[in-house]
């Protein structure tokens, strides 16, 4: 059985990786190794953003758009992000472009001479506009709300900052290992499994997040009572009687001890899965690896472990070797048989909002990567740092 699975997600992966096809932009090769600039790209506000050279100083306004850059293996290129990004190595070193209260200082973002600003959804447009105002180039990001539109931004990070290679490369990767775990679970009893946040806030459907729980093998109960990211009652949290929950560095020790999920299956049982805050909650490619295999791996210790998961390298020497190996061969149904994921969308994603707004006056403007929650739940949901997951007793 495990062979069998091994040799369905070695197919799956052939079949993404012929499918990763970007759309073909002013300036840009058809070639999705390689990026000719200039090139031409219209964001989330509908501007027509032109980079006429590789961008040597890139500002990220938000800490996805900074984790983008370091998969990317592009950190040399960033010169000033979020102090919420905190966590990737080296960041330290670089500007800090967070406001003294909440969200991005204009201040700031201008003193660090960028190129390039990549601005994820939760930074305002207002504050995208005034950055613009500057005389800075700025590419806004809308939300992300599955796996596809974290892989589009990705890829388009990758054009935009000239590493388009790269990007294609950790689109592979995250199919790779997205793969290994939708068939490790495939045939497994799913848990009924709920996330909850700071301030009554849980995660629904039609949110990255979801994807993650329903690719690890559980279900997400709170989907069945609305899409994104809102309060919950007390009630409600009773009716729907999850049996496990996600506790992250920021919640732990504070769920399932106190009502109303202390009376539900998962507080009765004292069941949940911990992760980190810093993937969980941001769509970018290591929170979707990372966050499927950890969660993964503590439902469903008997079905996987760490010999599923796909390097880099192996990811990389998969791809090369299928390909060289279909060189001769007809392919060309591939190409449109690869799902969801096999085309390039314009609705590159990140965080949004409980209601589907940002506000500018905190809405991620408070640069946390939450996954875009407004501003009550951005406010509360602080990014905490431990990089183990494992299953906990609350």
């Amino acid at each position: 059985m495990r062979q069998s699975s091994r040799i369905l997600v070695l197919l799956l992966v052939v079949i993404a990786a012929v499918g990763v096809v970007p759309a073909t932009v002013a300036g840009q090769s058809t070639d999705t190794n390689q990026t000719e600039f200039p090139i031409t790209l219209t964001d989330a506000t509908g501007t027509e953003v032109t980079i006429t050279e590789r961008p040597e100083r890139v500002t990220t306004t938000n800490p996805s758009a900074a984790q983008v850059m370091w998969e990317l293996d592009a950190e040399s290129q960033v010169v000033g992000l979020s102090k919420f990004a905190h966590y990737l190595d080296g960041a330290e070193s670089r500007q800090n472009v967070s406001s003294t209260d909440f969200g991005v200082s204009i201040e700031r973002v201008v003193d660090t001479e960028p190129d390039l600003v990549l601005a994820p959804n939760s930074t305002g447009t207002e504050t995208v506009e005034r950055l613009r105002e500057t005389g800075l180039t700025v590419y806004h990001f809308p939300e992300a709300t599955d796996f596809a539109d974290v892989k589009s931004k990705t890829l388009t990070i990758g054009q935009l900052t000239g590493n388009e290679q790269a990007a294609v490369e950790t689109n592979r990767w995250v199919d790779a290992n997205v793969e290994a775990v939708s068939a490790a679970t495939a045939d497994a009893d799913r848990p009924r499994l709920m996330y909850p946040l700071l301030s009554d806030f849980a995660v629904g459907g039609g949110t990255f997040i979801d994807e993650i729980i329903s690719a690890s093998g559980a279900e997400n109960v709170a989907a069945e009572e609305f899409d994104g990211y809102k309060m919950v009652s007390d009630e409600t949290v009773i009716t729907l009687d999850p049996e496990v929950v996600i506790v992250t560095d920021q919640t732990e020790g504070r769920i399932l001890t106190a009502e109303p999920y202390s009376l539900t299956t998962a507080g009765q049982t004292n069941q949940s899965v911990f992760l980190e805050v810093n993937y969980i909650n941001q769509p970018a490619p290591r929170s979707l690896v990372y966050s499927t295999r950890n969660l993964t791996a503590q439902l469903h210790p008997g079905l996987y472990n760490e010999s599923d998961f796909v390097s880099r390298e192996a990811a990389a020497n998969m791809t090369l070797s299928t390909e060289t190996d279909t060189e001769s061969e007809d392919v060309e149904t591939n190409v449109t048989e690869t799902g969801p994921d096999n085309t390039t969308s314009d609705s590159v994603g990140d965080e949004t909002g409980p209601d589907n707004t940002t506000s500018d006056s905190a809405a991620d403007e408070t640069g946390v990567s939450t996954p875009g929650f407004g501003v009550t739940v951005a406010v509360v949901s602080l990014i905490g740092g431990s990089l183990l997951a494992r299953r906990r007793t609350t």
